[in-house]
């Protein structure tokens, strides 16, 4: 029965990818940007699967299971309030990109900027953070796999199954395919999670005994600070409004900007995204915590794969093939958006920015499928030997797109900040970023926050600094001459 399931959702997801590709035209705007034409809804859905992603089914399921429900209200309100950046940056984006013909974020920096040492930066900061994103991805499909399949698909073996299938149609219909299995795979991914809750709870005695019960075994998951005490009041502040700088900074999240219809059509999806992760966001976090009753003790990657461990136990075979289904399809509604953002900067800020080839317009959709297929390889060795946990996987790539933020902010928004200053906000950044994150400096030096609140506050200090230094009004008022 899983089987059938996972070969008639592959058929569905293929046959509208066909329909995509016969819309697309053979240009690099139709293949990367959909010809910029997205309404509301396939631009909410889409922007909305790309981001609930392997993160949302198995890391919010697993962190529900260590953590407990202050995780919900962490990532569900600082997840809503990442709406704004559709205002501080979405906006201006959308009508850059749309008056000056931009097709990724570092094309962007180079059109404002000048500065091509900039846009090779921008872009490269972008690779190298994406790509542990993108490997979650296919470890969470290899995990989804392995369960619903009893082990009879090994983890990698379904992690290269289900790559290759997501190869297949970003390669065949580009954005407009990936578009149009998003819409799909964003309402079954929210539907199922809601009726595995319901199911789930109901094998347990209800919810409300099944809640009574964890309880009594783990008071610490119901209270504000969590199990373990893990969110003290600087961890609350890090992690709540951490989303609004990282969010925007995912490739596959800006280069969405550039493709709703209008200006009204982005400003709608923004509301709707503001009000959506309220509700959505609870469903694995209960999962998670109700794991507790069935799988108690379990650690670090154990603990990652509760949810579909919860639905193999508490369901019937074609129930929870059927809800594993929508978490392959997160899994791929991310995974496909990220190799298309990958290989279309790979293609316009490196082979054509700073490479200074003229490449023809079927040439820049030629290379842009190749490099589909190779990210996905890289994809794949990363996900070989993932992570300790998806928390920690997701949480490095995460930071390194935030440190983006201060200069992607002052850019979009007209503020000339000159190259040194951005490229040092940039560098120093990421740089401080991993030397916390790999001990080289001593966490005691954070004062209880996440590494990357200093570093951002230090990354907008230097932005804005070279952007007052640069200002014409300002160099006259330092100078002391007022003539």
């Amino acid at each position: 029965m899983a089987y059938f399931i996972l070969f008639v959702y592959i058929a569905i997801t293929f046959l509208g990818s066909l329909a995509g590709a016969r819309q697309e035209s053979k240009t690099p705007e139709g293949y990367f940007l959909a010809n910029r034409n997205l309404g509301t809804l396939a631009l909410f859905f889409t922007i909305l699967a790309t981001n609930f992603s392997a993160f949302y089914f198995i890391g919010y399921a697993g962190e529900g299971y260590r953590i407990g429900y202050p995780y919900y209200v962490v990532m569900a309100m600082g997840t809503a309030l990442a709406c704004l950046s559709f205002f501080l940056i979405g906006a201006p984006a959308w009508k850059l990109g749309r008056e000056k013909g931009h097709i990724t974020p570092a094309e962007l920096v180079y059109g404002q900027t000048g500065s091509r040492f900039l846009q090779f930066l921008f872009a490269s900061i972008m690779l190298l953070f994406t790509l542990p994103y993108l490997a979650l991805q296919i470890v969470g499909a290899g995990y989804i796999l392995e369960n619903i399949t009893k082990g009879q698909v090994p983890y990698f073996a379904g992690a290269s199954l289900l790559t290759a299938f997501t190869i297949a149609y970003v390669w065949i219909g580009g954005m407009r395919s990936v578009a149009r299995t998003d819409l799909k795979q964003g309402l079954l991914m929210v539907i199922l999670m809601f009726l595995a809750v319901v199911v789930i709870a109901r094998s347990l005695g209800g919810l409300t005994e099944a809640h009574r019960q964890v309880l009594e075994l783990r008071p610490g998951l119901f209270s504000r600070e969590g199990a373990d005490g893990f969110y003290a009041p600087q961890r609350w502040f890090s992690l709540l409004i951490f989303w609004l700088f990282c969010i925007p900074m995912f490739p596959q999240i800006f280069m969405r900007f550039y493709i709703a219809r209008s200006m009204v059509q982005l400003k709608k999806s923004a509301l709707l995204y503001a009000f959506i992760p309220l509700l959505i966001a609870i469903f694995p976090i209960i999962i998670g915590v109700l794991g507790h009753l069935s799988f108690p003790g379990l650690e670090g990657r154990a603990a990652d794969q509760i949810l579909p461990m919860m639905l193999v136990e508490h369901s019937s075979e074609w129930f929870a093939a059927l809800v594993m289904t929508g978490a392959l399809a997160a899994f791929m509604s991310t995974l496909d958006s990220q190799l298309l953002a990958l290989s279309t900067i790979t293609t316009r800020d490196f082979i054509i920015g700073l490479g200074g080839k003229q490449l023809r317009m079927e040439q820049q959709v030629r290379a842009g499928r190749a490099l589909v297929l190779a990210f996905a390889l890289v994809g794949l060795a990363i996900a070989y030997r993932p992570f300790a946990t998806i928390f920690d996987m997701g949480k490095l790539a995460f930071s390194g797109l935030a440190v983006l933020f201060p200069v992607a902010l002052f850019v979009v928004r007209g503020k000339k900040v000159p190259t040194a200053a951005a490229a040092a906000s940039i560098l120093l950044g990421e740089g401080l970023l991993l030397a916390f994150y790999y001990g080289w400096l001593p966490e005691r030096w954070l004062l209880g926050f996440e590494a990357f609140i200093p570093v951002l506050g230090l990354c907008f200090l230097i932005v804005g600094a070279g952007w007052v230094l640069s200002n014409k009004t300002w160099q006259v008022f330092l100078s002391g001459n007022s003539t």
